[in-house]
């Protein structure tokens, strides 16, 4: 689907926009209309027309308008990435997969939910899951949304730039930059997840056919935490076993993330934020906090906040999907 742009945001008052992993993204802007803007932002309608965002020249989000709101002398758009149209989509052909890389089921899902009505998208593998499953959908039972969220569980990373879905799996560890304690002078948090530890995993398929995967263990050092799951999406027991590895990764040892909370990162940091994409990993090197902290992690969150106080460019990461185990 292609179209013709129905207003541009000369007077832009606030404008945010974020990234996530295996979710759908938003962005926000308000606009103090003027002149023949005005008019203009009256016919923007949710659904029908797209926000998009550039950042010195650069693109770096687009999706489908949910609200819109004219107020007294401003107008707020409200909008979310392209995975929006997934969650109001519903499967359109029943299909069985049977060892299958989680990739190319992916892939079928996202092909198919978009089959009927192309806002224009395309899907980018970075890298195959190497995880062989059984999977089966049936037309017209759950939203594709869903059923995608469903396989980042079990070993799929997934997010959204642009129109482009991009799929590659979870111990993906290409770096896109660095941050050490200069880059972040406001400091940052080191959080460590006693919540989240789990040495044992358990994972449930479909229960009619009894399937069931397990991994980890005891622990010498934690000693023995375990946490159960039903994932009646899974057909088979390797496809369970490959979920319960998938889940241990990122809940063994004790995650350990860093968030920049409200901190800006330095305008002198190496880091150009158009690449700071979900699924990618940033070195991390601090000593600030009494936690010290030297390693790759993965990124999963951006949020980029420009108003009349400057920019503030926030970055969440955790570990490394199954690698961290």
């Amino acid at each position: 689907m292609t179209g013709v742009v129905v207003s541009t945001a000369d007077t832009l008052v606030e404008v945010e926009w974020n990234r996530v992993l295996d979710d759908t993204s938003g962005a926000r802007v308000l606009i103090h209309p003027d002149g023949d803007c005005c008019e203009t932002l009256s016919a923007v309608r949710s659904w029908r027309h797209k926000l998009v965002i550039w950042r010195d020249g650069k693109f770096v989000w687009e999706g489908p308008v949910l609200q819109a709101l004219w107020g007294l002398g401003e107008v707020e758009i409200f909008a979310g990435d392209i995975l929006s149209w997934l969650d109001r989509r519903t499967v359109h052909e029943t299909r069985a997969f049977t060892r299958t890389d989680l990739t190319d089921i992916a892939q079928w899902l996202i092909e198919d939910g978009f089959a009927p009505d192309d806002p224009g998208h395309s899907v980018q593998v970075i890298g195959r899951t190497r995880i062989r499953g059984d999977r089966a959908y049936t037309v017209d039972v759950g939203q594709t949304g869903d059923h995608l969220r469903d396989l980042a569980e079990t070993g799929l990373d997934y997010t959204a730039v642009g129109s482009t879905i991009l799929l590659l799996p979870e111990d993906h560890g290409v770096r896109v930059g660095t941050l050490t304690d200069a880059d972040m002078p406001e400091g940052l948090t080191v959080a460590e997840d006693g919540a989240s530890l789990a040495t044992r995993w358990v994972v449930h398929g479909d229960e009619d056919a009894g399937v069931k995967g397990e991994a980890g263990g005891r622990d010498d050092y934690y000693g023995l935490l375990e946490l159960v799951v039903e994932e009646t999406s899974i057909l088979d027991d390797s496809s369970a076993a490959a979920a319960a590895r998938s889940r241990l990764g990122t809940t063994y040892p004790v995650p350990l993330f860093v968030d920049t909370q409200e901190v800006t990162i330095s305008p002198e940091a190496n880091i150009d934020v158009p690449l700071l994409v979900p699924g990618w990993c940033l070195d991390i090197a601090s000593t600030r906090t009494c936690r010290t902290v030297t390693q790759r992690l993965k990124i999963i969150g951006v949020k980029v906040i420009e108003d009349g106080q400057g920019e503030k460019v926030q970055v969440q990461v955790a570990p490394v999907g199954a690698s961290a185990a």
